[in-house]
């Protein structure tokens, strides 16, 4: 699905069915999308002076500010990298420098091109591997004289004794065999009667040579690789593996995919994607923002946000692909902006992310829809879980309502973690189920508010102990 088939209603929409609430986070995304598909449509003299709206999305943990941008991403097939500002250093420190940033958004728009593109050329690829199953498994014969080296002479004496040839009669014979053996044997992979018969086949050896090198970077934002560095003068190793038909025919399926993709043609593609369509998603960016008043000898916050600027604002980040322009490319930040604010942000910065939009702290009933609505609710998953050892797991009216507001307690009395609590609560909850599930003689476990209470009253009133376990 792309951005041009869905309105930011829809988009919201789709949305909802994975994350609950903050309406207006959902609407400064859906609309920031949809206004890429409307700058396509601009003359081109124009569409270069339309820069994306960046967004500073601010709230605690747990509320759905990565959740609303990676789903999103994925809605509307967008090359997606999520980043933790805290993670890079300022240029002349060790650590990671913001340009691996662009380095990393492109290597991810390649798989998806490649895998895309593997997929268009699929059907004609398992052909081709079910032919190199039948060659491994019956090859045709060959004449005994079709390799002979025409300067052997020089090398054998003519005392040797030579290799009698066949007659081409008993040849025509072999090939007839041969013939019908395949035959046979293509016949038995199409009904799947030889999934399990092993075949050894020739694998490339990934494991690549290891070369150590002096540096405050590393090999990944160096953007060197080994085999592009020496070229054919390390050509690719190959070794020899038995496995079974069926997981040969994946392994050559996809070998033979990607010979016939030209990966010329899907890098520039990728690149073109990246530039128009590449989504950035820039989390914990109030740790990097210097508290107002603060002082003291930290690894130069301010210098972090200096050298994200050139990449929000737009520069040419040169990657092992080739150039890659930033300025069409959406930046999403994120942070709690507990201590410090966005104001506390260079101002230069401040000026490349527009739009900010609060999220807000949920509250029980917020919760109560968390557990059971989504498509992917933690009940729903829990129940599916429980499902596979035949186990029936139920929750009584007003259990879940009692889990909620353990949930919203909690972290109304400790570190406000939002939704994630729910994770911990549950998985206290059904760990004795889990554990004795295999042993349990009645399949069908009801859980209701008693359950709960006295599974979780002493840990909840016991503050200290909370703390480590909830």
């Amino acid at each position: 699905m792309f951005e041009e088939e869905l309105t930011p209603r829809e988009m919201v929409s789709e949305l909802d069915k994975y994350i609950i609430g903050q309406k207006n986070a959902k609407k400064c995304v859906a609309v920031a999308i949809r206004n890429r598909y409307r700058r396509k449509k601009l003359p081109d003299s124009l569409q270069d002076e339309v820069m994306p709206k960046n967004i500073i999305m601010i709230g605690p943990t747990g509320v759905g500010k990565t959740e609303i941008a990676r789903r999103l991403a994925r809605l509307v097939n967008a090359p997606f990298v999520k980043v933790e500002a805290s993670k890079f250093t300022e240029v002349g420190y060790v650590g990671r420098d913001v340009e691996s940033i662009i380095r990393d958004l492109v290597e991810t728009c390649i798989r998806m091109v490649q895998t895309r593109r593997m997929q268009e050329v699929g059907d004609k690829a398992y052909e081709r591997a079910e032919e190199r199953i039948v060659d491994l498994m019956a090859p045709l014969p060959r004449r005994e004289n079709q390799d002979k080296n025409p300067l052997s002479f020089l090398f054998t004496s003519s005392s040797a004794p030579q290799k009698e040839e066949g007659s081409e009669e008993e040849f025509q014979q072999r090939m007839e065999r041969v013939k019908k053996e395949r035959k046979l044997i293509q016949q038995r992979l199409k009904k799947g009667l030889m999934e399990d018969e092993v075949v050894e086949i020739e694998v490339e050896d990934k494991r690549s040579p290891m070369l150590e090198v002096f540096s405050g970077q590393n090999m990944e934002e160096m953007g060197i690789n080994m085999q592009d560095l020496f070229g054919n003068m390390l050509p690719s190793k190959k070794k020899k593996k038995k496995v079974a038909v069926k997981e040969a025919r994946k392994i050559l399926q996809q070998e033979e995919a990607q010979k016939m993709i030209d990966m010329d043609a899907v890098i520039n593609e990728a690149i073109n994607q990246t530039e128009q369509l590449g989504l950035v998603f820039l989390d914990e960016l109030d740790k990097v923002t210097e508290k107002e008043g603060a002082t003291g000898a930290d690894v130069s916050r301010e210098g972090v946000q200096r050298d994200i600027l050139p990449i929000v604002e737009g520069s040419t980040v040169m990657t092992k692909y080739g150039p890659v322009k930033t300025d069409h490319i959406l930046f999403i930040a994120a942070g709690a902006f507990h201590i410090s604010k966005p104001a506390d942000l260079i101002p230069e910065l401040q000026g490349r992310f527009p739009i900010r939009v609060e999220l807000v702290s949920l509250g029980r009933e917020d919760f109560r829809r968390i557990l059971t609505e989504p498509d992917n609710a933690l009940i729903k998953q829990y129940t599916a879980l429980l499902e596979t050892e035949g186990i029936e797991l139920k929750f009584e009216p007003g259990t879940l309502d009692k889990i909620a507001e353990i949930a919203c307690e909690l972290n109304e009395e400790m570190e406000n973690i939002g939704a994630r609590r729910l994770h911990t609560i549950l998985e206290k909850l059904i760990e004795d189920i889990s554990f004795d599930a295999p042993d349990y003689k009645h399949k069908k476990v009801t859980i209701n508010e008693d359950y709960v209470q006295n599974k979780l009253k002493n840990i909840v009133k016991n503050k200290d102990l909370s703390k480590y376990i909830l």
